[in-house]
């Protein structure tokens, strides 16, 4: 179901923490009253219809809104719910707008059996058998969708009271309990400070998450280059489904923190995270492998592991899916596509560069903080975004960069950004190369320097026969790390800065000679390497067999 894409609610603050629908002559002065106001007791920011913003049978605009705008529902199934047309619809708003976007929707079963809401016996029976005689020349099928709301919150994990099952008083204290222990866990990580783009790649991923399944934990995938985005979509889509969950635990930047210190390190985040202690210490990663498995084999996690680059990492924080208890979800956001194929992780999602107005936007925002900007920027606006080519990284450094500078320094710095790579966006990007062979990045920086867009066949074919040996594992290698991709007529691509990194790094060996780098390609500099026979031993000519881009 789609995300809401007018509301930033999809993955920031909400408006209300709680939503509570009820019938209001059953339980307004009562039980849904108590609940209300221990709610506000306890600092929970709860949205309770007093009867204003009911009008008729119909919802009202300010009551949809209020509903999207919350964080958390409760429905309170009582005796007569059922009989309200008007509870009925906001029970599918409620679905719809909460739990059709993930976030969580608790039911409270008040003097009702679950099995009368989720078969329709007794008083829900009834009451739908009234409603199917009321509006049986119904085009819109609107008892259907009823019945299948009812059967869906009836089968959601929930709250049942009983008279004489206990104290009143104790019951809404157990809900009020729990309910601040989520709000309470955690407020919504940062994600952006201009989101943009983000709606159809989260509501993608919370696909695949397959929150509303309790069955069996779910790996997920995320993988692209670096500076697209990966970060901020699995922030995106943690903010948006963290409600669901019993622990929580986001643990960024995991290749540079390992690196720096241990996987020890990460492990005691982990530990001490989702289960709320501050004193667990331990001594190598084998035990925090098996103080992993032991002690969060029972709770429902939300574990994100954010960039990724080694197996060893997976294998010491999330070494099995048993490891965790069930309904848990596992995110992780990788350069390295292998990486998820050697985990076995099946779910995965590609982060694609922003199209259509995202790129506009986000560097207009970086760059002036508003929406509106002189039209006499139009031009030099848009060499930057064809610059960027999609990639928020560079969009950000640019914006960031020129933010409150004048036209003339905007065109001079884009005059530099197009003939000299910007050093923070290559670092970012580099990480991926680094880590590279030596075999695997001397092809890279052939494809990057002389075979964008050629068939894979014949770059294959080309680079065999320079280096005498078989290419397909080179050429693999360097699509699972995301420095390039196959498209579907089996041409080789890159993005623009990758390509223009790989160049910038044969370049940087002499700026000034051409004739001392390992490779060429501006013809210009090839007609003056050969001309004033500069060739040097380790130039590399990795063009053996004529070559056609048709």
């Amino acid at each position: 179901m789609a995300l809401q894409s007018s509301s930033s609610s999809s993955y920031s603050e909400w408006k209300h923490d709680v939503f509570i629908s009820f019938r209001g002559q059953d339980t307004r002065y009562g039980f849904t009253g108590n609940l209300y106001k221990a709610l506000c007791d306890k600092g929970i920011l709860t949205f309770f219809d007093d009867g204003e913003l009911q009008s008729g049978e119909e919802i009202t605009p300010a009551l949809l809104k209020a509903i999207q705008e919350s964080r958390i529902a409760i429905v309170v199934l009582s005796p007569n719910y059922a009989a309200s047309s008007f509870c009925l619809d906001e029970l599918v708003h409620v679905l719809h707008c909460i739990k059709g976007n993930h976030r969580l929707v608790l039911p409270v079963f008040y003097e009702v059996d679950p099995s009368d809401v989720r078969h329709l016996k007794n008083s829900f029976g009834e009451a739908i058998d009234k409603h199917e005689k009321r509006y049986k020349d119904d085009m819109n099928n609107k008892v259907d969708t009823w019945e299948k709301a009812l059967h869906q919150v009836a089968n959601l994990s929930g709250y049942h009271f009983k008279y004489g099952d206990g104290y009143e008083h104790m019951f809404i204290g157990n809900i009020v309990d729990n309910i601040s222990k989520k709000i309470r866990r955690r407020s919504a990580l940062p994600v952006a400070d201009h989101p943009v783009g983000l709606d159809s790649p989260v509501s993608k991923v919370a696909s695949l998450l397959d929150v509303e399944s309790s069955a069996g934990v779910h790996m997920v995938g995320i993988y692209g280059i670096g500076g697209i985005g990966k970060t901020t979509l699995a922030l995106a889509v943690y903010n948006l489904i963290a409600d669901n969950f019993d622990g929580l635990c986001f643990l960024e930047n995991v290749r540079e923190n390992s690196n720096r210190h241990g996987i020890v390190h990460l492990q005691n985040i982990l530990l001490s995270e989702i289960l709320e202690k501050k004193k667990i210490k331990l001594s190598s990663s084998k035990q925090g492998t098996s103080e992993i498995q032991k002690r969060l084999c029972q709770i429902k996690v939300l574990l994100v592991l954010d960039d990724v680059d080694e197996q060893e990492q997976l294998k010491a924080i999330a070494g099995k899916p048993d490891w965790f208890g069930h309904g848990s979800r596992i995110i992780i956001t990788t350069r390295d596509k292998h990486l998820l194929t050697l985990h076995d992780i099946e779910r995965t999602y590609e982060v694609q560069g922003l199209n259509e107005e995202g790129p506009l936007d986000l560097l207009q925002w970086k760059a002036f903080k508003t929406d509106i900007v002189n039209p006499r920027y139009e031009n030099v606006l848009a060499r930057a975004v064809t610059y960027a080519s999609g990639l928020p990284l560079a969009l950000e450094v640019i914006g960031s960069n020129l933010f409150g500078k004048d036209l003339e320094q905007w065109k001079s710095a884009m005059d530099q950004y197009e003939k000299v790579f910007d050093n923070k966006i290559r670092k970012i990007l580099q990480v991926s190369f680094d880590v590279l062979g030596e075999d695997v990045q001397s092809v890279f920086l052939n494809i990057a320097c002389c075979f964008k867009g050629y068939k894979s066949v014949e770059v294959t074919t080309i680079l065999q026969a320079h280096y005498g040996r078989g290419m397909k594992y080179h050429i693999g290698m360097l699509v699972e790390k995301s420095l390039i991709k196959i498209d579907r007529q089996f041409r080789i691509t890159l993005h623009d800065l990758i390509e223009d990194m790989g160049k910038d790094i044969c370049r940087e060996k002499s700026s000034e000679v051409p004739g001392k780098r390992s490779r060429l390609w501006f013809y210009k500099d090839i007609v003056k390497v050969l001309e004033d026979n500069q060739i040097q031993e380790s130039f590399q000519v990795p063009f053996h067999l004529p070559l056609s881009r048709s």
